[in-house]
């Protein structure tokens, strides 16, 4: 059996178990904590989310994510797997009722990652190599699937998850490290290289968004030079380190304002603006509209 028609069968297989775990529309997590699936029937307007350390494979349909100004296209030949936290655009581009969109999600931490690459035998990446952008695409390979075919078999002997779910996910990263981008993922659990630290910093925003952001400590924090940490933040992630937080702060604001109904004052102040009228001026310049007409757009295209 040639490579190609094993990966058309793993795939059928993958999709009757994610449509068996989320046969309705829409994304359902599961007994696996890292673990989610997606269940869609329609395409979807462009959806602002920040991705988690996560691989991400599709067993019918297409999606796009796009980091800053370039568009990764992923389907069931090409996985996504994504290396830090990143705000993604994510869009449904290949769906409908008679073939929907079905993939997976499985989020991972850093440490699992050194962990696998001191088993294997492969060459360690130099902590010296440039750093390398936190998203790629990846060719699917039969390995791969069976591993992840194993894993969401669990989810049909929930008694078996807290022992044999530990074993498949391992399995799984490893496939990944195997990858051609294997090594350029490497890098970011690697303590002490570029990625890690950059990583690292990224931790560090995430959970501080919301205050004022001081580039030489940040740098200083994870042992860079200023210039150095620029350098590298913008490889890892195609912004700069003010551009990486104020797109996490607008998207925030964005879900406070349509989920939580927030007025754009308040949510302005929730992400950390001093200033509405600051925020206003920089909602509009990403989003083409100001913020009350875009979410009024906004919860019209969603009805």
């Amino acid at each position: 059996m040639d490579e190609s028609h094993r990966i058309k069968q793993r795939l059928q297989q993958l999709a009757q178990l994610i449509v068996r775990h989320a046969p309705a529309n829409g994304t359902h997590d599961t007994a696996i904590p890292t673990l989610s699936l997606m269940h869609a029937t329609e395409l979807t307007e462009p959806l602002e989310s920040v991705y988690k350390p996560s691989i991400c494979v599709v067993a019918q349909g297409a999606k796009t994510a796009t980091l800053a100004d370039k568009t990764y296209i992923y389907n069931p030949s090409v996985y996504l797997v994504t290396s830090v936290e990143l705000p993604i655009i994510g869009e449904i581009i290949d769906a409908s009722p008679e073939i929907p969109y079905l993939s997976l999600k499985l989020s991972f931490e850093a440490d699992i990652i050194l962990d696998i690459v001191k088993e294997m035998n492969a060459p360690v990446p130099s902590l010296s190599l440039e750093s390398n952008q936190a998203i790629t695409v990846n060719r699917t390979s039969p390995e791969l699937l069976d591993a992840i075919i194993r894993l969401l078999s669990l989810l049909d002997h929930p008694g078996d998850i807290s022992v044999l779910a530990p074993l498949f996910i391992r399995e799984i990263l490893y496939r990944v490290l195997q990858s051609e981008q294997g090594a350029a993922i490497q890098q970011f659990a690697m303590i002490g290289s570029y990625a890690y630290n950059i990583a690292k910093a990224i931790q560090l925003i995430n959970r501080k968004y919301d205050r004022p952001l001081a580039i030489e400590q940040l740098a200083s924090s994870v042992n860079m030079s200023t210039s150095a940490f620029h350098k590298h933040f913008k490889r890892v992630t195609a912004m700069s380190p003010l551009q990486y937080q104020k797109t996490v702060r607008l998207q925030e604001a964005r879900r406070l304002m349509l989920t939580e109904t927030l007025q754009a004052a308040d949510a302005a102040f929730r992400v950390g603006y001093e200033s509405p009228s600051q925020f206003s001026r920089e909602y509009a310049r990403k989003y083409g509209r100001p913020p009350k007409l875009d979410i009024k757009e906004l919860r019209g295209s969603i009805k």
